[in-house]
Order: structure tokens, then C-alpha cells, then sequence
């Protein structure tokens, strides 16, 4: 009796642990796919249309909406990635292997997973607004375009907001300073607007006293 009873508890139990096992693996997301870069597609980052620069281009899904985001250049990608609230996510991350496409228009179907990629920081190529971030699938092909470009090669958990601040030129400077005045023109003319709204009822009341 008690080894029956012993037998059937342990049936039990591994039903539940199965059980349990197979609910884990239904709230598994699977990992989506690269998409391509269409003509419209502009930059999460600094919103310039993506496919009118060279060099290598990044994409996310965020971990749990599995929202797209693109990138115009890999320098733009880690510029998001590297913010607080998005560097310790699971996000899923692409980048072009620029050892397998061409630099002024790279493949789409050379995209590769981003967090095993290298990079070479510094070298003498550019890409959207600037320096960027060389992108590649293996340490020895960024290493061999290195010595022809130049830079250093680092992997993907190595990459800092000052590897991506290191290589802004005064041009980059200049297009922040741009945004930035232009913002400010942006303001300004609401202001003026507004204190000629403001200037009309004024008017528009003295003459009523009148």
C-alpha cells in the first residue's frame, strides 16, 4: 500500500513539474528577425531618412512591446542602447557586418546580431552626420579593417558613451549646435506669436474702452 501510494506521489509531482516547465516556455518570446530599411525610414535618434548615408545601420526590438526601432548609423544605435533605461533590457539588436556588403550601401541581408559583433571605433570611414561605429561579425575582420582604416577594435559590451563622444568632428558639433538653434527659433516664434495674440486683445480692448 505504501509503495503504491510512494509511486503515485511521484507521478504527481512530475506532472506538475512538467507542467510547469511547459507554461515557462509559452511566455518565451522568440527572437524577431532583422527587418529592411525602407526609403522612408527615418533615424529614432536625430530623425534624418536612414538610407541617404553610408555605412553600417543599427535596429532594435524593444524587450517586451517588441517595438522596431532604426538607426541611421551604429553610433546612433548605442547612443539609445547606452541610455539608463535601455542598457540593461534584453533588447533585440542588429547591425550590417560590413565585411560581407558594401559601405555606401550596405545589404540588408548581411544584418548580424549586434551583442556578438565587434566594432571598430576611430577609423578614417564615415557614416550618417560623421565618425561611426564599423560593424563586424567576427574580431579578425575588424581587426583586418583596422589596419587598413585605422581605430580600435572592441566588442559590444566594451562600447562607451566616450568611444561615441571621442570621434565627434566640429561638423557633429555644428549640427548640434544647428538642432539646437533651431529649437531655439522654434520657441522663439511661438513666444512671438503669442505676444501678438496678446498685443491683438490688448488693442482690441482699448478700443472697446474707446
Amino acid at each position: 500500500m505504501t509503495t503504491h501510494f510512494s509511486k503515485w506521489l511521484l507521478a504527481a509531482l512530475a506532472a506538475v513539474i512538467l507542467a510547469g516547465c511547459s507554461g515557462g516556455e509559452q511566455e518565451v518570446v522568440a527572437k524577431p528577425d532583422p527587418v529592411h530599411f525602407e526609403s522612408g525610414d527615418e533615424c529614432h535618434v536625430c530623425g534624418m531618412v536612414i538610407t541617404n548615408f553610408p555605412g553600417p545601420k543599427g535596429q532594435a526590438f524593444t524587450e517586451r512591446e517588441q517595438h522596431t526601432r532604426k538607426f541611421c548609423s551604429t553610433k546612433d544605435m548605442f547612443a539609445w542602447f547606452l541610455q539608463p533605461e535601455n542598457e540593461n533590457r534584453d533588447h533585440t539588436l542588429y547591425v550590417h557586418n560590413m565585411a560581407q556588403t558594401d559601405w555606401e550601401h550596405p545589404d540588408d541581408t548581411q544584418l548580424i546580431d549586434a551583442r556578438g559583433a565587434f566594432y571598430v571605433v576611430g577609423s578614417e570611414r564615415t557614416g550618417a552626420m560623421g565618425p561611426t561605429l564599423a560593424s563586424f561579425a567576427t574580431e579578425t575582420e575588424a581587426a583586418d579593417f583596422a589596419s587598413e582604416h585605422g581605430g580600435e577594435v572592441f566588442a559590444f559590451a566594451d562600447i562607451t558613451m566616450d568611444h561615441l563622444n571621442a570621434g565627434m568632428t566640429m561638423h557633429d558639433m555644428g549640427g548640434m549646435e544647428g538642432m539646437h538653434d533651431g529649437h531655439d527659433m522654434d520657441m522663439a516664434e511661438e513666444a512671438g506669436m503669442a505676444g501678438d495674440d496678446n498685443m491683438e486683445e490688448d488693442h482690441s480692448g482699448h478700443n472697446m474702452e474707446h
